[in-house]
């Protein structure tokens, strides 16, 4: 079983890898990523994310924390404009209210 010698990374980027288009397993990648300290992947993976699934919600929020975290409110900025729009659109009104409290705060 070579699958559990693995690390979580290493699996979630060998899902991407089988289905680049996947939002869930992409997320959970730029997740992992940015909670081990990498930032440069992370935001590459969120920014792939959300070029391929533009409706993923979730994603807009999280990348926007991470580009504050690095003092990046102009970018984050921009990525919660996005998000706002796509939650509107889809509905979503908890993410749509989490975001537009991180706006208010950058």
């Amino acid at each position: 079983m070579p699958d559990q010698k693995k690390t979580r990374r290493e699996l979630l980027e060998a899902f991407v890898a089988q289905k680049p288009d996947d939002a869930f397993s992409r997320y959970g990648l730029a997740m992992e990523c940015m909670n081990t300290g990498d930032t440069i992947a992370a935001e590459n993976n969120f920014r792939e994310l959300l070029q391929r699934n533009a409706g993923y919600v979730p994603a807009y929020l999280m990348f926007a924390q991470l580009l504050a975290k690095e003092s990046r409110a102009h970018d984050a900025r921009e990525v919660l404009a996005e998000g706002i729009a796509a939650a509107s659109k889809a509905g979503n009104a908890h993410a749509l209210s989490e975001m537009e409290s991180l706006l208010s705060e950058l």
